[in-house]
């Protein structure tokens, strides 16, 4: 498919997962993120709707580069799905658009691209907030999102040990199942959340609470964490006592402090907006530093950003342009 046609190329998900590695996702990420910090991405807040078990929500960004572009993601993110219908969580849909012309270049599944972007926004975090010699990661959450968030880690750190924790322990053993056939890392169970934080020296944390669990108590000195879940102003993972404690990284500050840990720290009085060290896309463009001391907590409040989105999925779109994988479609035609 030329990239001139006016044809719009579908893309399932196993068409997106085929064309792009952990560490392709990274790369688009940083170039998103660089993007963002020079001026070239913009983004508007996110758009939620509620749902009957759930919400949706739409996020938005332009990029501009030799070729601008601009994608449009629509999520749904229904928590209760896995247990009750046998479906993910998240699903969707990216729409690719040209930003000079306005066609609609592709339309692909969001859920492949959703996983390893987040991902790959945590290992971008740690390559500027982790210690370089961890080699411990505790996951905490063992759902969809857990192993990609493993893979993209093992990209920027010499990862040896990989614990498991979940408020559903059948969860921890399945996943540990799973990754003990194809890791090269040692996988164990952790017995409790501090049985698996405590012992490590990046955690992340990927679940869908509404009442923060992970407490200064939880955590080693000079510890990198990586808070996930809260994607909306509802969940949160992060105790304020340890945002307020811990050198703090955001992917967006305007996102975070509305629905973020961010958020919950700010309106429990444990933190000022002034307090936040950077956003990610400083520490990318060496505007600000990452950490600058061994036993300093590191938290990187990722709340998800459309920058993110419309990077990977570009990535994805030329790729399959190049390697003639997906269906064109005439969605102007009668």
């Amino acid at each position: 498919m030329s990239g001139n046609t006016a044809l719009t190329l579908v893309l399932t998900r196993r068409e997106v997962a085929a064309l792009m590695s952990p560490r392709d996702y990274l790369d688009a990420v940083a170039g998103g993120f660089a993007a963002l910090g020079e001026g070239r991405a913009h983004s508007p807040a996110p758009l939620h709707v509620k749902g009957t078990h759930g919400g949706f929500h739409a996020k938005a960004a332009n990029i501009e580069a030799a070729r601008s572009f601009v994608a449009l993601k629509f999520n749904a993110n229904m928590p209760g799905n896995p247990a009750r219908l046998g479906l993910p969580t998240i699903q969707g849909a990216i729409l690719l658009c040209d930003a000079s012309d306005g066609r609609l270049l592709a339309v692909m599944d969001s859920i492949e691209v959703t996983l390893r972007r987040t991902a790959a926004a945590t290992a971008l975090a740690a390559r500027y907030l982790a210690r370089p010699d961890s080699t411990a990661l505790a996951v905490c959450g063992c759902g969809a999102q857990a192993a990609p968030q493993i893979e993209a880690l093992q990209q920027v750190l010499p990862l040896l040990r990989i614990l498991l924790w979940d408020i559903d322990p059948e969860k921890s053993k399945r996943l540990h199942d799973q990754l003990s056939r194809s890791q090269p890392c040692a996988v164990e169970v952790a017995p409790s959340l501090a049985g698996a934080t405590r012992r490590s020296d990046a955690i992340v944390t990927c679940t869908p609470a509404s009442t923060p669990f992970l407490t200064p108590a939880d955590v080693a000195p000079g510890s990198f964490i990586a808070a996930i879940g809260a994607d909306s102003p509802a969940k949160s993972e992060i105790a304020p006592t340890l945002m307020a404690a811990s050198k703090v990284v955001v992917d967006s500050l305007g996102q975070c402090a509305a629905m973020g840990d961010l958020h919950h720290a700010l309106a429990a009085g444990a933190m000022r907006l002034d307090q936040v060290h950077a956003e990610l896309s400083e520490l990318v463009r060496g505007v600000k530093a990452g950490r600058s001391d061994v036993l300093e907590t590191c938290i990187f409040d990722s709340t998800g950003t459309a920058v993110q989105d419309v990077a990977s999925a570009v990535r994805v779109f030329e790729r399959a342009c190049a390697q003639g994988i997906g269906t064109p479609v005439d969605f102007g035609g009668e």
